[in-house]
């Protein structure tokens, strides 16, 4: 499986492209006249964007203070409760969202229908 990795021109932002000419290596840019000649192998480590976190826009911690439970079998721990509530997210046309959080309280797991 080939990995790809990105590099930009220094002067214009562009994409560079990587060339051989003669036997070696070279970065070119697409849109300026700017080039690199490529000395050693080109290597990076893996990082990964560390993501941020997001509040529940429905309701925010308090949202599933007070809801019914049903009878839904939890698809993580096979509990046989869940808490449950609807919410219109389409348009008014299209059926309403089912969300179900787990009625097993070291569980606690969220899935929607």
């Amino acid at each position: 499986m080939s990995q790809f990795t990105f590099s930009f021109c220094s002067t214009c932002g562009s994409t560079l492209r990587i060339i051989t000419e003669d036997h070696n290596l070279k970065q070119i840019c697409i849109r300026c006249p700017y080039q690199n000649k490529i000395f050693r192998p080109i290597r990076t480590g893996k990082k990964f964007m560390k993501l941020k976190e997001v509040d529940d826009i429905i309701g925010g911690a308090k949202q599933w203070e007070n809801v019914d439970s049903t009878e839904e079998k939890c698809p993580k721990c096979s509990h046989p409760r869940a808490y449950f509530m609807q919410i219109q997210t389409r348009s008014a046309d299209e059926p309403m969202t089912t969300f179900y959080k787990c009625c097993n309280h070291t569980c606690g797991f969220r899935w929607r229908e």
